[in-house]
């Protein structure tokens, strides 16, 4: 099976972060979003990875695609640098990954993360996770027969046909059949709001008699601005408190309290500091006569004498200062 990941998109909802950092690389409970997306398809997945595409924007340079290409390679697979020069739609980014759908392909979007344990029928001719949702209206939903097979795609339905939402992650057992299908919208030139959809290479497919099936997920989390990223690093360090390895042995940690789970990497120091619930402090960051919860504070960055909450600081970052909700770009001061 080969893993094609789009994550070209600019992240505007993310900024300042993103001004420096591509979003699928802002870390979660101390791993970048593409990387903990990747691993935990690999891991609920029965089937041989050989290829993993990540589809970038050519800007991204070189130090993400070395990134990227470690972490393929850590999970025994070949790693494919694409790169999507316009953003033109779903459809076009998959199709810039055109060499890897081939067989059987599994596709995921870079700014989803999600909490299942499936095992892909492998017989199927495709498989659209979906998640159930309270206001239908705002989502693509799929309409289902019996057996869970999918009778229609509706994109935001202004009355009720389905509270499923189509979440951004696909199986296709025809990775070439997909991409002349992906082709066929890009020739005739098929657009919605001036962007090629995969839906619309999916709704002519399920008219020729392919037939699609749906799958829950238990949760699915969204890393699209810093509100909904820092409630999916509280997510995740909840789900994966006794699974990894949160805490660094290389931290000092001295007249202080942590409240777990958070995740504290290497060398980070922490000093008459009250840190957690759900705090990520990477690499390197020095915590002093501080209060911190609920927070995402990225590599060498420096909090002192302040209470930070519901916040993300970024790289590099010094802050002392009144209590507030934060979102501070890398490289910033704060006094």
């Amino acid at each position: 099976m080969n893993i094609i990941i789009p994550m070209a998109g600019m992240g505007k909802r993310m900024r300042p972060h993103t001004l420096t950092t591509a979003k699928p690389l802002i870390p979660i409970a101390g791993k970048p979003i593409v990387q903990r997306l990747v691993e935990d398809i690999v891991a609920t997945c029965n089937e041989k990875i050989e290829e993993i595409a990540f589809i970038i924007a050519p800007n991204f340079g070189k130090e993400v695609e070395n990134h990227l290409s470690k972490v393929a390679e850590a999970l025994g697979a070949t790693a494919k640098i694409c790169y999507q020069e316009t953003p033109l739609g779903t459809a076009h980014a998959i199709l810039c990954a055109s060499d890897s759908l081939k067989g059987n392909v599994f596709i995921a979007f870079a700014d989803t993360l999600f909490d299942a344990t499936f095992s892909i029928d492998t017989n199927k001719d495709a498989i659209i996770w979906t998640q159930q949702v309270a206001d239908p209206t705002a989502f693509g939903v799929v309409k289902l027969k019996a057996n869970n097979e999918i009778e229609a795609f509706v994109e935001k339905p202004k009355e009720f046909v389905s509270d499923l939402a189509i979440i951004g992650v696909y199986y296709f057992k025809d990775g070439e059949n997909l991409k002349k299908e992906l082709q066929r919208l890009i020739d005739n030139n098929i657009m919605q709001k001036g962007e090629y959809q995969i839906t619309d290479a999916m709704e002519h497919m399920l008219i020729n008699g392919m037939k699609f099936y749906t799958d829950q997920v238990s949760e699915w989390l969204d890393c699209g601005n810093k509100d909904a990223t820092v409630y999916t690093n509280q997510r995740i360090l909840a789900l994966k408190q006794n699974k990894e390895q949160l805490v660094a042995s290389s931290a000092h940690i001295t007249d202080s309290v942590i409240i777990a789970p958070c995740f504290i990497g290497e060398n980070v120091t922490i000093t008459n500091s009250v840190v957690g619930p759900y705090v990520s402090l990477e690499a390197g960051t020095q915590i002093s006569d501080a209060r911190i919860s609920n927070s995402i504070i990225q590599i060498d960055s420096v909090v002192k004498n302040a209470v930070v909450h519901n916040s993300m600081l970024g790289k590099s970052v010094t802050y002392t200062m009144n209590p507030d909700e934060l979102s501070l770009g890398d490289f910033s001061t704060q006094l």
